[in-house]
Order: C-alpha cells, then sequence, then structure tokens
C-alpha cells in the first residue's frame, strides 16, 4: 500500500514512527528524513502562530499543490495534527479525487476553538481518530469518528509509584524561539529562588544553546520523559509536556507568554477556560483541574514560586493515575487496525 502522509510538526513524526511497525506501508509525502524519503526538508515548516505563518503562506501554498499531485500515486492519505496545512490540503485531495480515502489522525481541537472546522473535517475526511475521548460528541451523529486512544501511552515507557521529593526541578520552556526567549528569563528568576538542581530540557535537535541566554546553573538535558521521572516539579512551557509530566506523575505548573496578536485572536475563538490537556481531560472525566495555569501576565516568578511551594506531590500522583485510566491505551495499534480495514 502506498500511504500518502501529512506530518509536519516533530510531535507528529514521532506518532508516526510508534505507527509504522503495525502498518506495512510505503510513505509518500511530508514526514521525517529518518522514515523515509519525503518531499521536502521538516526543518523548512517550523512556523509558529498566525503571525509567523503569513510569511511562508506561498511556500506552503506551493507545498499543497505538490502534495496533491502526489496524492494520485497513493492508495489512501493519512494527515497527523497540523490543521492550518492538513485541512486545505484534504479539501483540495477531495475535490480531485473523490473516492481517495483520508484519515486524520490527530485531530485540530475544534471543540475548544474555532468549531467551524468540525463541518469542514466531516467534508473531506472519511476517517476521524480521535486521541480524545470526549472528543466524538461535537461531531455528527453517523460520522465516522472513533477513539483510537492517546499516543503518549505509546511513548511514555515508564510511570511514579510514589513522590520524588528530593528529585531536580525541571525547566522546559518550549522548542520554538519566541517561547525560548519569553520564559527563560522568568525560569531564571525562578531557578535563583529555589535551592534544588536545575534541569534545563532542550530539545535533542538543538545544536545553539545561546537562545537561552545564561543558563549557568542549569544542568542542560535532551530526553523529556527521563527528566520529568527524575524530577519532583517543573515548569513547563504550554503544550504537549504538560500532559506528558501530568501521565508520568510530576507536579507542575504551565507558563506560556505568546505574541499578543496571536493571543488576542485564540481568545476570540476560545470555547474553553483551561488551556492544559491534562486539566481538560479530567475536568471532562468529572475531577478536578491537576496543575495551576499562568498566562500572559499571570506567567511572573513570584507565581511561579507560589505554585511550587503549594504543590502536593501525592494527590498529583492520585490523580495522574485516574487521568491514564481514562485515556486508557495508546493509539499506534488501533491507527494502524483502521488504515488498514
Amino acid at each position: 500500500m502506498k500511504l500518502l502522509v501529512s506530518a509536519l510538526e516533530r510531535s507528529a513524526n514521532l506518532h508516526l514512527s510508534h505507527l509504522l511497525p503495525h502498518i506495512d506501508a510505503e510513505l509518500l509525502g511530508i514526514f521525517d528524513t529518518s522514515l523515509g524519503k519525503p518531499l521536502v526538508d521538516l526543518q523548512s515548516l517550523s512556523v509558529m502562530g498566525f503571525v509567523d505563518a503569513l510569511g511562508k503562506l506561498p511556500f506552503f501554498l506551493r507545498l499543497k499543490s505538490r502534495m496533491v499531485d502526489l496524492a494520485a500515486e497513493a492508495d489512501k492519505v493519512l494527515l497527523i495534527d497540523g490543521s492550518g496545512f492538513n485541512l486545505p490540503l484534504a479539501k483540495s485531495i477531495k475535490a480531485r479525487y473523490p473516492d481517495k480515502e483520508i484519515f486524520y489522525y490527530i485531530l485540530p481541537q475544534a471543540w475548544a476553538w474555532r468549531r467551524g472546522r468540525i463541518e469542514k473535517i466531516e467534508r473531506y475526511v472519511d476517517h476521524a481518530l480521535s486521541i480524545l475521548p470526549f472528543e466524538s460528541r461535537f461531531y455528527s451523529q453517523g460520522y465516522d469518528i472513533r477513539y483510537v486512544g492517546h499516543p503518549l501511552l505509546d511513548e511514555i515507557t515508564s510511570f511514579k509509584s510514589a513522590p520524588t521529593p528530593d528529585g531536580p526541578v525541571a525547566f522546559l520552556p518550549g522548542s520554538r524561539r519566541r517561547e525560548i526567549a519569553s520564559l527563560m528569563p522568568i525560569f531564571r528568576q525562578v531557578h535563583q529562588k529555589i535551592d534544588k538542581e536545575a534541569l534545563l530540557v532542550v530539545p535533542p535537535h538543538f545544536t545553539d544553546l545561546s537562545l537561552y541566554g545564561d543558563i549557568s546553573g542549569f544542568e542542560v538535558v535532551h530526553d523529556t520523559h527521563e527528566a520529568l521521572m527524575q524530577s519532583s516539579f517543573a515548569f513547563i512551557c504550554s503544550g504537549t509536556a504538560t500532559l506528558e509530566s501530568a501521565l508520568i506523575g510530576t507536579p507542575l505548573a504551565l507558563v506560556y507568554q505568546a505574541n499578543p496578536i496571536d493571543y488576542h485572536i485564540a481568545k476570540m475563538f476560545a470555547h474553553i477556560d483551561k488551556v492544559g490537556l491534562a486539566n481538560i481531560l479530567m475536568q471532562e472525566a468529572g475531577y478536578e483541574a491537576m496543575h495551576p495555569e499562568f498566562l500572559q501576565k499571570e506567567a511572573s516568578a513570584h507565581n511561579l514560586l507560589r505554585a511550587y511551594h503549594a504543590s502536593d506531590p501525592q494527590t498529583f500522583l492520585e490523580r495522574s493515575r485516574l487521568l491514564r485510566e481514562y485515556l486508557g491505551h495508546g493509539s499506534a495499534k488501533k491507527v494502524a487496525e483502521a488504515i488498514d480495514g
């Protein structure tokens, strides 16, 4: 089987790498070079936010056209995350090849904001593969959306069975330059007030640490899961790492400072009062939120230190277990079965 894949983000490619052992397919399209021969180098696709995306619009329009042409060779299409590119791509593929079967894995969070995308998904995507147990209720009755499990439960291999009060404190300022530039000054202030070893989690592909500024006093590490397993607490830029920490059992505070324009646009469309997925999932399951969230001006050293001193590791560990029970299992095998079916 020839499978046209559109996996733009590094996280999408990690999920794809766990899927491939369960499926016999030749990959075409956009994915990491470690998984085959893609159309483009993924380094050129790094975009953050509405403002940044505008500058690369012509490039993405050309890339979409190339993907639509390539779809002629594929038996099926797999879109992973990346709704800003993948939803228009699905529309264009369906317009040219109405009978081409399209799967969407890791859906846009349309339940959270811009719910009009749900109608587009139902129109252009044949099979929606959801990683959130509650997501299907936002879609039309009879539409093929199925919960396949959460990919992090394929990828995380160890979970805490007891708190680690003597462990270091982990700092995860994100993987994009703007995130790092906005959070590192705050993280340095926090580190100076906590008398513990400090781990600075840096993506493995980062070779230039100058964008972090002064990192004296931090131990630079690259394995997120191992760092969180060791740590007694974590300060984390909003994103997947907050859910990873919640699943592993490491108490955390979510921190984020967005471009003001991006933040204003997101607020206009938001239908949620929490940002962290662990908090959203726990509320959907009928439990209390797991961790504090500090956004924009609330992301101050004072607030972060207050959250650190107020944390209850044992209660957090119990909620972590409830969260894993709610999600149930990983998704790789279920996704493969759906595509092969």
